[in-house]
C-alpha cells in the first residue's frame, strides 16, 4: 500500500469503534482496516497520557486502565493484548517522547 494511502485509511478509520458505535461511517470489528484500529488505540494513549489546557495528564497505568475498560467495545481486543504485551515499551516510548 502507498504511504498516502495508509495515511488516508488511518486518518479516515481511527475514530471507528470496534462495536459500531464510532465515526464516521460507523464501521465495527475487522470491517475497520487493522491500521484503524492500532491507531484508534495509540490516539487514545497519547491522548490520555498527554497534559491538555483543559486537563492534566493520566498515568501509564490509568491510560492502560481505560484502553483494558473498553477492550471489546471500543477498541479491538487483540489490539489491545498486543499493546499488553509491549506496555513497558510504550511507556518508555512516551517518556522520551514527552513534552514536559
Amino acid at each position: 500500500m502507498h504511504f498516502l494511502q495508509l495515511a488516508a485509511e488511518i486518518a479516515w478509520t481511527h475514530h471507528e469503534k470496534w462495536d459500531g458505535s464510532g465515526y464516521p461511517r460507523g464501521l465495527s470489528g475487522e470491517d475497520i482496516p487493522l491500521s484503524g484500529r492500532i491507531m484508534a488505540v495509540a490516539d487514545v494513549y497519547d491522548a490520555l497520557i498527554s497534559r491538555r489546557v483543559y486537563k492534566d495528564a493520566s498515568t501509564h497505568e490509568q491510560a492502560m486502565a481505560y484502553i483494558l475498560d473498553h477492550s471489546g467495545s471500543q477498541f479491538d481486543p487483540e489490539v489491545v493484548r498486543a499493546l499488553q504485551a509491549v506496555a513497558e515499551d510504550f511507556r518508555t516510548i512516551a517518556r522520551r517522547f514527552s513534552d514536559e
